[in-house]
């Protein structure tokens, strides 16, 4: 086993930060942890690729040589291509072993824009400019995921140079040499990539991640994971998220450890996720990396495979429930541990170690070298000049060498990146034990009159219940209060229950009368992002037209449709009321919303 002394706690890290930052880290540079790495290990694995989930499949095996051999090319390829320090290389596939040559080699030759290939064209189009990208690698037609389909409909797409991940990708590397034929120039300050965030609609939003940024974040990580060489996860993440690229995608290969990919779908792959443990024994894995909502599902998932090699699953992405932690840990024997990371710091604000003990509703410690704050919240802002005292709620603050230089538009810093402080957005508090506890995002928070109530606590409320899988609670429109609290429930498999009755039971475990839900919703899946967050202002949305259907059905006297739509920033309703409704009816409906500050649009 590896020498490396883990951090079990605070003072561990402490510790570590007497030494000199430029001595606790081996190299500054992502290419600089990848290259160090494949001159240790370079006939070990750096990934297993899984073509498809069924268990006859044969795994692609990718050794540490190989994969610096394919940067190399792709650095190669890049600058041939005319991309150099400055210039973008846009990416737009899955996690496959190719992608990560794109991705690594994007960052020699210039610099990687990784895009989320689910986005509508117009908008990877504005990305695609806002980059100024040069060359696009793309997923090539291919059975399992059409992203070529949607690569082709991108507007301008025919002005840039464009590969195929499964062809002319793999094609132009193999004309290159395996040794790098440039110097790259690289620094800790260099721009390495552009990370898109805040959503899928609106103007284009990038982040800039330097070189030192990745570095930080990618080797420190493992320190807390418990990881050395000999460690195999399964990676099942995208790499245009930070989690995939970096939180468990970078940290391994700057150890020499193994990720396990699931095929070109990851986790979203049906297949693979039926015959999951049966995977975690053939390969030997012993680390898990998921998100809540995928610990939910394997809670349920029969364990008919070996697991006992499986020490720990990592969880982040969103708030952890105490509930469904000590559900997953019960029904697989295998520890949870937390993390809470942002696209603007490379993946990771805090981690929990598994060294120490799991605290409940944690979000870890905070990473060497860097400083965690918890501060006021008032008047929609982060009060920079006070602290938050321990176990008093205020919205998290960080700097340290993760911490990205701002966005590509500087005019998108602000309530962002403030007098060398990352406002993270994300409320909660710090314990004694310098643990950060996160129970909410600053924008997810319900206020009833002038009354804050934390969305998370109430779902932790409804995820003790026996018959309840998953919760999300969102603010529901009233003319009263503002907003009310609302729970959309996606009840366990094969259980029966009653919504009211439901709520009726939970009533009373909520930790305050106000945070009562108004009302519960059963859902068949919750939305999700494609990392398996789940995309609260989707339901929202829903939760505002379920309310204005109510209304709206009393004045109209007939049944009506409610659809909700974000425009320019701000929910909308487009309405359709029973026929021969007219200009009066529709005045009435407007009248009957009272307080509520949603805008009409009537349809038909």
């Amino acid at each position: 086993m590896s020498t490396t002394a883990f951090f079990s706690g605070l003072a561990d890290i402490e510790a570590l930060e007497a030494t000199p930052y430029e001595d606790a880290i081996p190299a500054r540079t992502t290419y600089g942890l990848i290259a160090r790495a494949a001159a240790r290990f370079a006939d070990r694995p750096a990934f297993v690729f899984l073509p498809t989930g069924g268990l006859d499949t044969v795994p692609e095996r990718i050794s540490y040589a190989r994969l610096l051999a394919r940067i190399h090319q792709a650095a190669n390829l890049f600058r041939s291509l005319g991309v150099g320090p400055g210039d973008a290389v846009a990416i737009l596939a899955p996690n496959v072993p190719a992608t990560h040559y794109a991705l690594w080699g994007a960052q020699l030759a210039g610099c990687a824009c990784p895009i989320n290939f689910m986005l509508q064209p117009d908008h990877v189009a504005a990305l695609l400019q806002a980059s100024g990208a040069r060359v696009v690698v793309a997923l090539g037609p291919h059975e399992a995921l059409d992203v070529w389909s949607a690569v082709q409909r991108i507007p301008g797409i025919e002005a840039l140079q464009v590969l195929q991940i499964g062809g002319s990708f793999e094609a132009a590397l193999d004309a290159q040499p395996e040794a790098l034929q440039f110097e790259p120039g690289l620094t800790p300050d260099r721009v390495a990539a552009l990370f898109h965030t805040g959503g899928t609609t609106g103007a284009p939003k990038l982040v800039r991640h330097t070189q030192g940024n990745e570095a930080h974040t990618a080797w420190f990580s493992h320190r807390f994971y418990g990881f050395d060489e000999h460690t195999v996860e399964v990676n099942g993440f995208p790499l245009f998220h930070v989690a995939g690229a970096f939180v468990y995608g970078l940290s391994l290969l700057a150890i020499g450890a193994c990720q396990l990919i699931p095929t070109v779908n990851g986790l979203r792959n049906a297949q693979f996720m039926q015959h999951y443990w049966q995977w975690c024994e053939r390969e030997r894995v012993t680390a898990l990396a998921a998100v809540p909502t995928v610990l939910a599902s394997l809670c349920n998932l029969p364990v008919d495979a070996d697991i006992s090699r499986i020490r720990v699953a990592y969880t982040g992405g969103s708030p952890l429930p105490t509930e469904l932690a000590q559900r997953f840990e019960k029904a697989t024997g295998i520890a949870v541990r937390n993390i809470l990371g942002m696209t603007e710091c490379a993946g990771l604000v805090s981690v929990e170690p598994f060294g120490g003990p799991r605290v409940a509703g944690s979000a870890g410690l905070r990473l060497p070298y860097s400083q965690v704050r918890v501060v006021p919240w008032r008047d929609g802002r982060a009060q920079l000049g006070e602290d938050c005292p321990a176990g008093q709620t205020g919205v998290a603050v960080l700097r340290g060498p993760h911490v990205s230089p701002g966005y590509t538009d500087p005019a998108r810093d602000a309530g962002m990146f403030e007098d060398g402080w990352l406002i993270s957005g994300d409320l909660g508090h710090l314990d004694a034990q310098g643990y950060l506890h996160i129970t909410g995002r600053a924008k997810d928070v319900i206020i009833r009159g002038s009354h804050n109530i934390d969305p998370q606590l109430v779902e932790e409320a409804f995820l003790a219940h026996p018959a309840v899988g998953m919760c999300a609670v969102v603010g529901e429109p009233d003319a009263h209060a503002g907003e009310v609290a609302c729970a959309f429930v996606m009840l366990k498999p094969g259980v029966q229950a009653d919504a009211d009755t439901v709520l009726a039971q939970v009533a009373g475990q909520v930790y305050e009368r106000p945070a009562v839900p108004r009302r519960v919703v059963f859902i068949d899946a919750l939305p999700l992002t494609a990392v398996g967050k789940v995309f609260k202002p989707a339901l929202r949305l829903r939760a505002i037209e379920i309310k204005l259907g109510e209304l709206l059905a009393a004045v109209a006297g007939g049944p009506v449709q409610v659809q909700a739509l974000e425009q320019d920033g701000r929910a909308v309703a487009r309405v359709t009321l029973p026929a021969g409704c007219d200009a009066a009816v529709h005045q009435r409906c407007r009248d009957a919303l009272g307080a509520i500050a949603v805008p009409l649009q009537f349809v038909g």
